[in-house]
């Protein structure tokens, strides 16, 4: 086993393992250093998986549009295993005038970076989704979205990365990184060290306490995210949904069963040991709005719940950025729970950061140092 690359990755989610994977396709070796036993054990396998561009932050919208029109359609392909990718659009629902101006302002939004996104009343949204309640009064509509099975996505790069001449250590917990003659260099296990020329940080919301041992701060929080899921049922309906409160999110799956997250408000009254736990509070909240949307699921079995924790960012805008008071490092972290849809467009953008290529798309929106205080 070496303990040398050119590239050092630190995290294993979907975006540790596809910037790997768009490393080795450019001839690097590379390490991938996961502190989990399992690979994808964070955020990466524990969301709604939905690959939507509507209700985006304009600066994030274009990576989601490059995704969609470029990487997402082909990517079972080139990976060789189903992730499950649907496209076929996303209703954000809403039941008040007040959701409505919300969703409208989001349109709106959207519309003016180019994406085809609009609104439509109860009605035509009853046309796209036969099985919606009647309080739904509109919602905005985006054919072109879609969603994927996270798990899977997250596998398929692993596998291929794997394939390629990745290295990949689990159970081996990073303390920190080291400078050596001022440039990113080494990295500090609890087992040991490795070396690479370059180093990608994208250990979710453990990124801020690493980057902070090389004098970095990042600021993001940890936000538990919990999810639900309901035994198989016959074919439905494929949209990725949501609303405008963010009620609930979720989509039915290959399976047959719906994938269903959201939040309750109450996701800090239950305290563990650092384990990401799901809450009854959270779980009985989520089903309530789903019932009052979609009255048919009322019947439907929960399986089970899960829960995650992801990288909340002070802007909830991703940061994809070299840090210039520390060469050789790389950050790709803050994803802030949106992180799976534009994970392939976030990937590609860091391995051609890493390699010194143009990157396809203007990063400058997500600098590391755009918190710094203006002077």
């Amino acid at each position: 086993m070496s303990k040398c690359a050119d590239i050092i990755i630190i995290g294993g989610g979907i975006i540790g393992n596809a910037t790997a994977y768009y490393l080795a396709k450019k001839g690097c070796s590379v390490i991938v250093l996961e502190k989990s036993d399992h690979m994808g054990n964070g955020g990466s396998s524990r969301n709604g998986g939905g690959v939507r561009q509507s209700g985006r932050d304009k600066r994030e919208l274009p990576l989601a549009m490059y995704g969609i029109k470029h990487l997402w359609p082909h990517l079972s392909e080139e990976l060789g295993m189903d992730v499950e990718y649907y496209q076929h659009g996303n209703l954000r629902l809403g039941k008040t005038e007040d959701h409505l101006n919300i969703l409208k302002k989001l349109a709106d939004n959207a519309s003016s970076m180019g994406l085809d996104v609009q609104m439509v009343d109860g009605k035509e949204a009853k046309s796209i989704c036969p099985y919606l309640s009647d309080e739904v009064v509109g919602a905005s509509w985006c054919k072109t979205d879609g969603h994927a099975n996270p798990m899977l996505a997250t596998l398929a790069y692993y596998r291929s990365a794997r394939a390629l001449g990745v290295q990949f250590i689990t159970g081996e917990e990073v303390l920190s990184i080291r400078k050596i003659r001022g440039k990113a260099r080494q990295v500090i296990t609890s087992e040991g060290s490795y070396e690479a020329e370059t180093i990608i940080l994208s250990a979710g919301y453990d990124s801020r306490k690493l980057a902070a041992t090389v004098g970095i701060d990042i600021p993001v929080n940890q936000a538990l995210l919990e999810v639900l899921v309901t035994e198989a049922q016959p074919p439905m309906f494929y949209q990725m949904l949501g609303t405008a409160m963010a009620d609930f999110y979720g989509h039915q799956s290959t399976h047959g069963s719906f994938v269903f997250g959201g939040a309750s408000g109450y996701e800090g009254v239950n305290k563990d040991d650092g384990t990401p736990v799901t809450s009854s509070l959270t779980a009985s909240c989520i089903c309530r709005g789903i019932m009052k949307y979609f009255p048919c699921l009322s019947e439907a079995k929960i399986v089970r719940t899960w829960a995650g924790w992801i990288d909340a960012c002070a802007d909830h805008v991703p940061v994809i950025s070299q840090v210039e008071e520390v060469p050789g490092l790389i950050l790709g972290c803050g994803f802030s729970g949106h992180g799976f849809g534009i994970a392939p467009t976030a990937a590609t953008l860091l391995s051609q950061i890493a390699v010194g290529e143009e990157p396809i798309l203007d990063v400058s929106a997500f600098r590391y140092d755009r918190f710094k205080a203006k002077i």
